[in-house]
Formats: C-alpha cells, structure tokens, sequence
C-alpha cells in the first residue's frame, strides 16, 4: 500500500567555524542563511548544542535561537537540540517561554539526552549530570509541567511559560528515546545525520508505541541528511570533502576549524576510517539534482518521514546557501510515493 505525500523539510545548523574566519563571522552567517532558507521555504531552522570545540559556535543555543529569531519574519526557530542533562529543567523553560513570548508560535523545543561534547566538558556544565541522564524522561516532564497552564498553582513557578506555545520534541540517535518519545506522545526527531544505524529499529518502536497526547494525535517523525546539493555530482564531491575530513576528525578526535574543499583528500584510502565515516554518512545525499532526487526518494520511500532535516557542512557561505536553495528545489518538484511500515 503506498500514499503520496508533501515533505516537509528544515534547517539543523551547528553555526561552523571555517578556517580564516571567527566564531561571529559563522553567527553572521547562521542568520545570512536562516534569511534565505526562509525564502526558500524551509519549515524551520534548529540550532545544535555543542560544547568545547573549536569549529562549532552554537554553545549558547537559546541566544542563537533568539539571535535568528529576530531577524527573520516567518520560518519557525529551535533546538536540535538542548541537551537537556546539560540544564536544569527550570532554567531550559524559562529562557524557551521568553523565547516564545518574543516570538510567539515560532519558537520549538527539540531535547537531548548527549551531552553535545567530550566527558570533562560534560562533567563543568553541570555537576549531577549523570543523574539527569539517567532521569531524562523525568526531566522532560518537568518542562512539560512548567509549560502547562496548571503550573500557576504551584510553588515553583516559570512564569512565561505557562501556557506558552512551544512544541517539545524528543531528540535521538537510538532506541531508547524512541520509547519515550512513543510513550509522551511527542514527535521524534531520529539523528540519521551522524548515527543512522539503529534509524529503522527506532521508527518501528516509535509508531508501534505511539500513544496521542495533548500536542500530537499521531506519530511525526524528522529524519535527519548531511546534504551537499551542487549543480553537478562532480562539483558536489569536490565539496564535499570539506564535511568528509570533519568527520574524521569526530572519529580521530582531531579538532579542527572547518576546512577549505581539496580534490586531493585521499578519501578511498583511509581504510577502517573510510569505513566508519560512510556507515555514519549512509543517509548523506551528495550530487546533483538528479541524484539527490533519487536517492532522496528511496530515503523517504523506506522510512515514511513526515519530514527531513538538512546540514550542509560547506565551506564557502554562498556554496552553502547554494546547496540549500537546490535542496529545496528537488523536494519541492519530488513526487513522495511513501511505502507503510
């Protein structure tokens, strides 16, 4: 059985840091972006949590969140994610109900349990960290008890949150948060931009488990694609290897600012490495029109999304603009034959 949808498709942004600029040069060029996907009709613009390397400068994410906010008019504007054992609870939902009264309907709330950087770095961001993690479903209904208009009555109060219109979305990369996004009722957002490997195990637990909540009456799942969209396949692969040698430094540990495209990468002989980096890549879509087109369409064919969201990890800003505005074109002319499973 087979049903034609419309996809929807969005922006996840970790504000890159290139090699000859600065950390406000990549905010700058966050926002420059953000304005043009807007046009470009993406549904909404998510800003990751990192912390501690040099080549990523979304560390305080409810400001970058703002920052787009505010210079953009219509498309919608969040976490992807908080990680939320990073935070307390209370802090999270007071800066996203000021978000929200600031920008009201365009603010969402996606939450993770990774902490988004290295163990020491994760130790200083909060002391009972593991504690949260381990409590990670806890955690997120306490936001979702002070995002209800019931925590008037209570003694601990955020204020402006209460009542506030910001979707919660469960964030994850395995099984695990799949049950709980199931069991809240709330829309899940699956990392196949770096992990795809547990992807399918995920969504059939997820949809499986679904239970309708006050926010969501029936499963909605984002998937997530590296995309590098050119004019040619060839000229996608020369750019690309600027996200190819990021992801050897995330599997190498090597850190680095984001660097230039080379045509001398040396891809094919890394060996086990090459390896690793095209199991994490195994949803990337790389190419021209015509082959994002088609590879997209088996992607969506196979996981029935009801949305994707995109990271071009381009080196020159207009290139990376460039990769979105062609994105955008071949989902906007795709023709989504979605089988059900």
């Amino acid at each position: 059985m087979t049903d034609r949808k419309q996809l929807a498709f969005s922006v996840l942004d970790l504000a890159p840091v290139a090699e000859g600029s600065t950390p406000a040069d990549a905010l700058h060029n966050s926002l420059e972006l953000a304005q043009h996907t807007e046009q470009f009709g993406y549904s909404r613009y998510w800003v990751a949590e990192h912390h501690n390397i040099i080549s990523v400068a979304s560390a305080a994410t409810s400001i970058i969140i703002g920052y787009i906010a505010q210079g953009t008019k219509t498309i919608r504007v969040g976490s992807g994610g908080i990680m939320l054992p990073n935070h307390s609870p209370l802090v999270v939902s007071e800066q996203f109900g000021t978000l929200a009264a600031l920008y009201p309907d365009r603010i969402d709330l996606g939450l993770g349990r990774a902490p988004g950087t290295d163990p020491v770095t994760a130790a200083e961001l909060r002391y009972d960290r593991m504690r949260a993690a381990q409590d990670f479903p806890n955690e997120v209904r306490k936001i979702q008890q002070y995002f209800s208009p019931e925590n008037r009555k209570a003694e601990v109060r955020s204020v402006l949150s209460e009542g506030a219109k910001v979707p919660i979305w469960i964030l994850g990369s395995s099984t695990d948060s799949a049950y709980l996004a199931a069991e809240l009722g709330l829309p899940y957002a699956f990392a196949s931009h770096f992990a795809p490997q547990q992807l399918f195990a995920a969504l059939k637990i997820y949809r499986g488990n679904f239970k309708p909540s006050a926010q969501l009456d029936k499963p909605y799942v984002i998937i997530g694609s590296q995309v590098v969209a050119a004019e040619t396949d060839d000229e996608a692969e020369y750019l690309a290897s600027t996200m190819r040698r990021a992801f050897m430094g995330i599997v190498t540990g090597r850190r680095e600012l984001m660097q230039a495209p080379t045509y001398n990468l040396g891809y094919e002989k890394w060996g086990i490495i090459k390896e690793r980096i095209d199991q994490m890549l195994a949803f990337a879509l790389i190419g021209g029109r015509q082959r994002i087109q088609r590879e997209l369409q088996q992607i969506i064919g196979h996981t029935n999304a009801d949305e994707i969201m995109v990271s071009s990890h381009i080196y020159d800003q207009q290139k990376r603009i460039d990769s979105y505005r062609i994105f955008s074109e071949v989902v906007k002319d795709l023709d989504i034959r979605t089988q059900k499973i």
